[in-house]
């Protein structure tokens, strides 16, 4: 098994809306966990219970990185788990109805509601203006007598354009809608505040903020229920039976700890290094065009289409230098462009040139730099 670190004389990471390194603290926790907390969390001995305080403790922690009660905390594998627990859990209470999302949402929350079309329930997906934003007020146009929920994601995984949640949720308070957010990309990025937000349902992943894959949390407000979509024991309130995944579920809550403490020079550092990396690339290529909104978008993600070129043929020219994504598909050898970028407007030719380039605490100005002068002569190369 090969280890790859990020070091100097790797390539530079910048595909942190994928998946961001483990903090080193978060594995310390981890670590110690996996040596002590082999308990069941169930059992009534000792040795459960210590794995028991680990889970409370971690669910305090999550809790406190959004602003809810510890009790509103359920915790997942991950943010595709939570989204479908969100999403059918609130179909299969209410009955078939009506559910508005938008057209730029992720699978895991597309998926289901497709499912559910197929179901009988029937689904508006709301579109996006040119930054990839939703209209309150398209959006309060759309809702029905029998609208039973909203689904719509904080912060875009391609763009980072971030949605207006409050005033979402607050008409989604007004008509008596649960509103679902997926928070997936936001969650430890930017400050989250479900009571602000006015949200009933939150999805939270470990992994986008420097803790472990494989976990993540359903944030369900009190008073909100949900029918599960998986049965067995009475866990996680009966909506998530089995037997925690407790040092996993350590790491989460120490994640969301440090994304607390750190977050004012988190966000203010990203946002610093992304100025720096999109002025000197405008610099050297005019032409590049950011997509999403220039500045209601999250601090690390700069979604740029570059003129004249497809963006994975310069990623693969940068394959050693550095470590990004682009938004299209690879079908059979053949590229579509980014459904996300389409519904922004963005024709095929200028989806397909698109790179996003998301950064992350561990990168330096120095390593923006280096990325720079790399894209800069790879792309005049081509």
């Amino acid at each position: 098994m090969k280890h790859k670190k990020i070091s100097p004389s790797n390539p530079v990471y910048l595909d942190n809306n994928a998946s961001t390194p483990l903090a080193p603290k978060v594995a310390g926790v981890m670590l110690a966990c996996l040596k002590s907390n082999f308990g069941n969390p169930s059992s009534a001995h000792s040795y459960g219970k210590d794995s028991r305080e680990a889970v409370e403790h971690a669910r305090k922690q999550v809790a406190g990185l959004i602003n809810a009660r510890p009790e509103e905390i359920i915790f997942t594998s991950g943010g595709t788990e939570a989204n479908n627990l969100a999403i059918l859990g609130t179909a299969l209470r209410s009955g078939p109805g009506h559910i508005i999302s938008s057209c730029i949402e992720h699978p895991s929350v597309t998926n289901p509601l497709k499912y559910l079309e197929e179901t009988g329930y029937k689904v508006t997906f709301l579109p996006v203006d040119k930054y990839g934003i939703v209209g309150p007020d398209i959006l309060k146009k759309h809702i029905r007598r029998d609208t039973i929920l909203i689904t719509i994601m904080h912060s875009n995984n391609e763009t980072g354009s971030i949605q207006p949640i409050a005033e979402i949720g607050d008409i989604a308070r007004s008509k008596g809608i649960v509103f679902h957010c997926d928070a997936a990309q936001s969650a430890g990025k930017v400050p989250v505040n479900v009571t602000k937000l006015n949200v009933d349902l939150l999805t939270i992943v470990s992994h986008k903020f420097y803790g472990p894959k494989g976990v993540g949390a359903l944030y369900m407000k009190r008073g909100v229920e949900l029918k599960p979509i998986l049965y067995g024991a009475s866990h996680e309130k009966g909506l998530r039976p089995g037997t925690e995944n407790v040092c996993s579920i350590a790491g989460l809550g120490k994640a969301a700890e440090l994304a607390k403490k750190q977050m004012r020079t988190r966000v203010s550092g990203m946002r610093d290094l992304s100025h720096i990396f999109h002025d000197e690339l405008l610099k050297e290529i005019p032409g590049i065009k950011l997509n999403g909104h220039p500045a209601k978008r999250l601090p690390n993600t700069l979604n740029l289409s570059f003129p004249d070129i497809q963006g994975h043929v310069l990623l693969e020219k940068l394959k050693h230098e550095i470590a990004a994504s682009t938004g299209s598909a690879c079908h059979e050898g053949k590229h579509k462009p980014s459904s996300v970028l389409k519904a922004m407007g963005l024709t095929d030719k200028e989806a397909l040139s698109a790179v996003r380039l998301s950064l992350g605490i561990n990168n330096t100005e120095a390593q923006i730099r280096r990325a720079v002068k790399a894209i800069v002569k790879a792309y005049r190369n081509l």
